[in-house]
C-alpha cells in the first residue's frame, strides 16, 4: 500500500525517534558510545586506543580493583575521558560522590566546571542530544552550582574539587580522580614536594574514600618516587589492588608507528623531543621516569646546614660559548675531607655586561677565596672585568685564575660523574633556589643529545678542581675514565 505524504512523514519521524532512542540506550550502557555521542569529533571509531581507554575505565568500575593508574601522553584524551567518565557514572548513579584533585585548585575546578556544564547543557537545536536526554534523572540541584562544589538533585554533595594545598576534611567519596598533581619538571625532581603529594594522598584523601570506593590516578611519569611510583611500590603491601594502564606515544622507533598519528605524528614527536630533550620528552610521551631512563646522575646529595669543617670557598665559572648557552658559575665550600657544598649559583643567558656585575656581586657576597674561570671563548676577558669590579668595591681576598680547557667536554662530564654523585652536596631547596640549574643537572642524559651541558660542565669543574688540589682522588678519576672509555 502506497503511503501518502503525511504517513511518510510520520513514519520517518518515528524511525528517527527509534534511532535516537537506540543511541541513548547504548550511551547509557556503554561508556565509549556515551563519549562518541557527547564528543563525536574526538571519539572516532578508528581511534582504537580510545576504545581501549574507555574499556579500561568501564572494566575498572566493575572490577574489585581499588586504584587505576593511567599514564597516557599529552593531548591524547586522558583528562577528557576522565571527565566523561565522571558524567557517565553520575548519570548511572546520581547519588555517587566524586572528588578530583590536581596540582592546584584552579585546575581541579576547571575539571569540575566542565563536568557540571555538560550536565546542565540545554538544547539549542531540535535534533541536538544533551546530557539530560541520556540521563534524565541526573539534574543539578537548585542553588548548588558553585564551580568547585556542587550537588545533583537528591544528594547533599556530588562533586568537590581540591588540591594538595586544599581540604577535603569530613567529606566522603565514592570516586576520587587525581589528575596530574605535579606541575612540571622542577617540582617532579624536588623530593620534598613529592613527599607532600604522598602525605596529602595517604593522610588526607585516602581516608575520605568510602568502603568499596575507587581511585583513578592520572599522571605523567616524571620520577620513580612520584605519586604513581609510590602507589605501585607501596600500596599492594597495604592490601590495595592496582590496575595500570600505560600508553606510549611512540610505539616503534624503526617503523615510526605512533599511538595516534591524527594527534601526534612521528615528525612532530621528533621535533618535540629535540626541543624538550630526550629525558623530558620520554617522561611526557613515553611514561619513562627521568631518574630511571638514561639520566647520568642517579643521585644528588643534599644538606640543610653547612658543616663546621669548611676550609675554603671556591668559584668555578664556565662562560657561555654561544648565544644559546648559559653562563654557569657555582660557588662551593670545600671541607677538610674535600667535599663540595654548593652555596650559590649564577646560571643565566644574560649578556656579559650583566653577568660580570652579577658575578662580581656573588664573589663578594660569599667571600670567595679562589676563582677559576675557563679562559676559552671570552672567558679571559670575563675574568679580567669581573676581577676589576670586585676590587673596585674594595674586596681583595680572592685569588683569580683563568686557564684553557682543552679536554673533550662530554668525556670530562662522564668520567667525573661518579665523583660528583658522591662528593657534591646541594641545598635541600636547590630545586626552588636555582630551578634552571636544577633542571639541567637532573635531566642530563648519559647518551644522546642534551639541550644544554653548561651546568654539568661547571659541576665537573668542581670535581676537577678538588681532585687536582688533592692528588689522592686522581686514582678514582682515572678508574672512572677507564670504566666509560676503556
Amino acid at each position: 500500500m502506497k503511503m501518502d505524504k503525511l504517513q511518510k512523514y510520520r513514519y520517518l519521524k518515528e524511525l528517527k525517534q527509534l534511532k535516537r532512542e537506540k543511541l541513548l540506550r547504548k550511551a547509557r550502557d556503554d561508556f565509549f558510545s556515551y563519549c562518541q555521542l557527547i564528543v563525536p569529533d574526538f571519539y572516532k571509531s578508528d581511534r582504537q586506543y580510545l576504545l581501549k581507554l574507555c574499556s579500561e575505565f568501564e572494566e575498572f568500575i566493575q572490577s574489585d580493583d581499588d586504584i587505576m593508574l593511567l599514564n597516557v601522553p599529552p593531548r591524547h584524551g586522558k583528562s577528557l575521558t576522565a571527565g566523561r567518565f565522571v558524567e557517565w557514572e553520575l548519570g548511572r548513579n546520581p547519588k555517587m560522590r566524586v572528588a578530583t584533585g590536581s596540582y592546584n585548585e584552579d585546575m581541579a575546578t576547571d575539571f569540575s566546571k566542565e563536568v557540571r556544564d555538560t550536565i546542565t547543557e540545554e538544547r539549542v537545536l531540535d535534533d541536538q542530544i544533551v546530557y539530560t536526554d541520556i540521563f534524565p534523572k541526573a539534574k543539578l540541584k537548585h542553588g548548588s552550582a558553585a564551580a568547585k562544589r556542587w550537588a545533583l538533585q537528591g544528594a547533599k554533595l556530588s562533586y568537590l574539587a581540591t588540591s594538595p594545598g586544599g581540604s577535603a576534611t569530613g567529606k566522603g567519596f565514592d570516586l576520587l580522580i587525581i589528575d596530574d598533581v605535579i606541575k612540571g619538571i622542577m617540582e617532579a625532581m624536588n623530593e620534598n614536594e613529592l613527599q607532600k603529594h604522598w602525605d596529602w594522598f595517604t593522610k588526607q584523601m585516602l581516608s575520605r574514600v568510602e568502603k568499596g570506593g575507587k581511585i583513578v590516578v592520572i599522571m605523567t611519569r616524571w620520577h620513580s618516587k612520584d605519586l604513581a611510583g609510590r602507589i605501585i611500590e607501596e600500596m599492594p603491601a597495604m592490601g590495595y589492588k592496582l590496575r595500570t594502564v600505560i600508553m606510549k606515544a611512540l610505539l616503534n622507533e624503526e617503523t615510526h608507528e605512533m599511538l595516534c598519528p591524527d594527534i601526534l605524528t612521528f615528525e612532530d614527536f621528533q621535533k618535540k623531543r629535540a626541543a624538550m630533550g630526550p629525558a623530558i620528552a620520554n617522561a611526557n610521551y613515553q611514561q619513562e621516569p627521568i631518574d630511571q631512563k638514561g639520566r647520568l646522575y642517579q643521585k644528588f646529595l643534599t644538606y640543610d646546614t653547612l658543616p663546621d669543617n669548611i676550609i675554603k670557598i671556591w668559584n668555578y665559572t664556565d662562560t657561555a660559548d654561544k648565544g644559546a648557552d648559559y653562563l654557569s658559575s657555582p660557588v662551593w665550600a670545600e671541607t677538610s675531607d674535600h667535599k663540595a657544598y654548593l652555596i650559590d649559583v649564577l646560571y643565566t643567558k644574560e649578556p656579559m655586561e650583566v653577568t660580570e656585575n652579577a658575578h662580581a656581586s656573588m664573589i663578594i657576597r660569599n667571600k670567595v677565596n679562589h676563582v677559576r674561570v675557563e679562559g676559552n671563548n671570552g672567558g679571559r676577558g670575563f675574568k679580567r672585568n669581573s676581577e676589576n669590579k670586585v676590587k673596585e668595591r674594595g674586596y681583595y681576598a680572592t685569588y683569580w685564575e683563568d686557564f684553557h680547557q682543552s679536554a673533550n667536554k662530554q668525556s670530562r662530564i662522564l668520567s667525573n660523574s661518579a665523583w660528583v654523585e658522591n662528593n657534591v652536596y646541594y641545598p635541600d631547596d636547590w630545586g626552588t633556589r636555582w630551578p634552571e640549574f636544577h633542571e639541567a643537572m637532573t635531566t642530563y642524559q648519559r647518551e644522546g643529545k642534551n639541550a644544554h651541558d653548561d651546568a654539568p660542565d661547571s659541576v665537573t669543574g668542581i670535581a676537577e678542581t678538588l681532585q687536582m688540589q688533592n692528588p689522592q682522588n686522581l686514582e678514582e678519576r682515572m678508574d672512572a675514565a677507564k670504566f666509560f672509555f676503556g
